[in-house]
């Protein structure tokens, strides 16, 4: 693997480097994180050891900025900073492992493999796509052949439910859960009145449907045929 060790301790990077080199591993090296993140930015890398306390950019920031770039390298967190609050914000940042200073060689070479054996993330849905309906989730658009769907934030929230299932029969408390973040049946019709909204918006005018409902079931989005 080529690996990218983000340290500014002299010792500590040294034999990180050695150590890891040794293990059959191509190791360079950034001093502070303004550095890492340039070289993370622009180097194909496998794997990324960052340091927590950085000078310019600290490992945090850093981390967050590569996620933010797209940067998809499994990345482990070194710390001294070893407590749980601080080991959560590592990995909310976005950090794949988190070990605290001072560490085992043999710990670290065990999790630089655990991380060597992950599979690669799947790259981020953008578009979505049923028939001729699609929604694409950058620029939140959708459209149905040429024609532009102006929707409503839970509307969209809703298709993009419902599209990202397309073809399976979802549920009544499905859509509760996942669009409404409702653990509980609230007795109302808020879905049906949605599903009709969307309906009109999305069906309305069109020789075929895409939006089914399955008596007694749920609903279904699915394109002709």
């Amino acid at each position: 693997m080529k690996i990218l060790v983000v340290e500014d301790d002299h010792e500590t990077a040294s034999y990180l480097k050695a150590n890891l080199s040794g293990a059959e591993h191509d190791v360079e090296w950034a001093s502070d994180g303004s550095t890492g993140w340039r070289m993370a930015s622009n180097g194909d890398y496998d794997l990324l050891v960052v340091d927590r306390m950085l000078p310019h950019t600290d490992g945090i920031s850093l981390i967050r900025n590569l996620r933010a770039e797209g940067k998809k390298m499994p990345v482990l967190m070194l710390s001294a900073l070893s407590e749980a609050d601080y080991r959560v914000e590592g990995l909310d940042a976005g950090a794949d492992d988190y070990l605290g200073k001072p560490f085992a060689l043999n710990e670290l070479k065990a999790r630089v493999g655990a991380l060597a054996r992950r599979p690669p993330l799947a790259e981020a849905r953008t578009r979505l796509s049923v028939a001729d309906l699609h929604m694409d989730l950058i620029s939140r658009e959708v459209t149905r052949g040429k024609q532009v769907i102006e929707l409503q934030p839970r509307e969209f929230r809703l298709l993009e439910y419902l599209m990202m299932q397309a073809g399976k029969v979802v549920t009544r408390s499905m859509l509760l859960e996942h669009v409404w973040e409702f653990h509980f049946d609230p007795q109302t019709s808020i879905v049906e009145t949605h599903i009709s909204r969307l309906r009109g918006k999305i069906d309305r005018g069109y020789e075929l449907p895409l939006l089914h409902t399955i008596r007694g079931t749920g609903y279904c989005l699915r394109a002709p045929g």
